[in-house]
């Protein structure tokens, strides 16, 4: 059975900073690109991060590039996602993803996403 479960969310003032987590089981987790979503309250779900099964690669959606960065243990079965400088803006749950066949380019795609967890909520507060 596959598990992905975030953890790391909560309530922080705007300028602040967080570090989600990601823990994984049930699959060969190095074989798996990786990825980070988040969903606003009436909004799509929108792409914020992906990472390569090897760390070779990564991107950032334009909207946090330069203040989150994604990353991976693959010995730890775990991806993360560190948070600086949050704005209200970036308030939604947050989900991480693992995705098989990009797992050498990595996706901003959620469809092509094989495995989701179950969300961690972020608020950021002005």
């Amino acid at each position: 059975q596959v598990q992905l479960v975030e953890s790391g969310g909560g309530l922080v003032q705007a300028g602040g900073s967080l570090r989600l987590s990601c823990a994984t089981s049930g699959l060969m987790f190095s074989s798996y690109a990786m990825g980070w979503f988040r969903q606003a309250p009436g909004k799509e779900r929108e792409f914020v991060a992906t990472i390569t099964r090897n760390s070779g690669r990564t991107s950032h959606a334009d909207s946090v590039k330069g203040r989150f960065t994604i990353s991976r243990d693959n010995a730890k079965n775990t991806v993360y996602l560190r948070m600086n400088s949050l704005k209200p803006d970036d308030t939604a749950v947050y989900y991480c993803a693992a995705a098989y066949s990009v797992r050498d380019t990595g996706s901003d795609r959620p469809n092509q996403y094989d495995f989701w967890g179950q969300g961690t909520q972020v608020t950021v507060s002005s």
